[in-house]
């Protein structure tokens, strides 16, 4: 495997990055591909704030992954701050090679460099492969997650 370069992610990187999300079963029904103005003006958004970091990871100049870390002050846990990881994507071409432990284990890295005392991510229910392959890292499903749709969700899933 060619060297992976882990960066934030630039206005650049969106065709690619949305491709990735819509590129699954789940995404398909909720992405588009087509319009990239909604996700233009979330990039600005995500960008612009120092509690989020939206990453690619870039092989032989080509963005092959991305995912995006909250990082969330809180009370508990003795006013801990936490990593919220989302959006974990491999480009369909390199599945299966490594770089999905290499992504998520640059994330802790960063999270952990923010002051985080643990990180914690969302995984949809019918996404079994993607739990396995999160307990494998050392991630434990300890808590059960809801999820409300608000007025003008035009997603097909949650």
């Amino acid at each position: 495997m060619d060297e992976i370069i882990f960066r934030r992610a630039a206005a650049a990187d969106l065709p690619v990055i949305v491709t990735m999300l819509a590129d699954d079963p789940l995404g398909r029904g909720r992405e588009s591909v087509s319009d990239l103005t909604p996700y233009e003006s979330a990039f600005r958004d995500i960008d612009g704030d120092d509690k989020e970091l939206l990453l690619v990871a870039e092989q032989a100049g080509r963005v092959v992954g991305t995912a995006q870390v909250t990082f969330l002050a809180g009370l508990s846990r003795r006013g801990a701050m936490r990593g919220q990881i989302e959006a974990v994507r491999v480009a369909s071409g390199v599945r299966g090679g490594g770089l999905g432990t290499r992504l998520i284990e640059e994330c802790i890295r960063r999270a952990h460099e923010r002051g985080c005392v643990l990180v914690q991510l969302t995984s949809d229910a019918t996404r079994t492969d993607a739990h396995r392959f999160y307990e494998r890292l050392g991630f434990e499903p300890t808590h059960t997650g809801f999820k409300m749709p608000l007025p003008g969700d035009t997603s097909q899933h949650p």
